[in-house]
Parts: structure tokens; C-alpha cells; sequence
């Protein structure tokens, strides 16, 4: 696997090595002690989520409280999708920025989300279905929300149509109403 920090600190891009014949691909899609060597700290799996959505549906801006925090492994295991993260992370020097990765299941591309950072995508395609390798258990009450459409994060998310949203990433906070709220993570050195 080939990894590559993104412009959010912490958050790590990998990109495995293909293995093709006649047959199709072969190729590892998740090496713990790869992510735990780049981004210096264990990742223990405690649960695997998936998601199904059609094309063109809107998916975030998530994260989590800390505690008890999420680090996240995400990849498109079938069709494809436009990813992005924004460091949600107060007193962060990349606070409120973004990057966008298109994650597809032919490439098997994975980003690495650590804990604070916000989560979201658009599906490119119909079917697109995402993985979700998370550090923690899902906690009730736990959960952040920013609205997707912020203007102050202009996130380009590319839709050429209205997306399909969810009333509850429709009626999410701004990440300024959010970070009023006094919900968002502190930076720590090392992201």
C-alpha cells in the first residue's frame, strides 16, 4: 500500500498495489499495521458499517464527540463516489479546510479519517456503496452534524442537480453554529 497525507493533518490516503491477470484484481484492502505505522497510534476495529445510495445522493458532514471519538477507514467497495474531510478540530492550523478524494471500487483507494475530523461524500454513481471501518462502537447522542451546503465551507461537491439529502444532514448546523456549541474536539499535536 501506498500512503499519502491529505491536506487535513492526520488524515491519510491508501492507495494499494493491484495485482491483475486474466482473472481480474487482487489487492489487500486493509493492513491495520500499515495504518497504525503512518499515522503512529493503533487503530482497533470495533465495528464495520456499510451504506448503499443511489447516484447523486449526499452523505455528511459527520463526526463524532470525543470522547468517546471515531477514527474512521473509509472505501467505495462498488461503484463510486467523491469523498471529502474537513478538520473539525478547534485550534487545528487547517481548521475549517477540506480535501476531496473520488473513491471508487476498481481503484480500492481508502482514506483514513482520524478522530475530529469530519466525514461526508456525494455518490457518483447509482448502487455506490461505502465501507466504514470504525475505531469505536456507535454511541447514541454522540453524533455531529454540520450542514453539508455550508456556505463558509464551500465544499465543491460537484452535483450538477439538487443532491439527495437526508432531513437530518438538510437541518444540520453550520460549522460555526456548531463550534458555538462547544461539541467540536480540541487539536492535539500530531492531529
Amino acid at each position: 500500500m501506498r500512503a499519502t497525507e491529505s491536506k487535513v493533518p492526520g488524515v491519510h490516503v491508501f492507495t494499494p498495489r493491484l495485482l491483475t491477470d486474466e482473472r481480474g484484481a487482487f489487492f489487500e484492502s486493509l493492513r491495520t499495521d500499515e495504518i497504525e505505522r503512518v499515522v503512529g497510534h493503533p487503530f482497533d476495529v470495533r465495528q464495520i458499517n456499510y451504506s448503499v445510495s443511489r447516484r447523486n445522493t449526499l452523505r455528511g458532514i459527520h463526526s463524532v464527540t470525543i470522547p468517546p471519538g471515531q477514527a474512521k477507514y473509509v472505501s467505495c467497495v462498488r461503484g463510486a463516489l467523491r469523498d471529502f474531510v474537513v478538520d473539525l478540530r478547534v485550534g487545528s492550523p487547517t481548521f475549517g479546510a477540506y480535501d476531496s478524494n473520488v473513491l471508487d471500487a476498481d481503484s480500492g483507494r481508502a482514506v483514513y479519517v482520524p478522530e475530529g475530523v469530519g466525514h461526508g461524500f456525494l455518490t457518483l454513481t447509482d448502487d455506490a456503496t461505502i465501507c466504514y471501518v470504525l475505531s469505536s462502537t456507535y454511541v447514541p447522542g454522540t453524533q455531529i452534524d454540520i450542514d453539508p451546503l455550508d456556505p463558509d465551507l464551500a465544499l465543491p461537491w460537484g452535483f450538477t442537480e439538487p443532491p439527495l439529502i437526508s432531513p437530518k444532514d438538510r437541518a444540520a448546523p453550520s460549522l460555526a453554529a456548531t463550534l458555538e456549541a462547544g461539541v467540536l474536539s480540541p487539536w492535539t499535536a500530531g492531529g
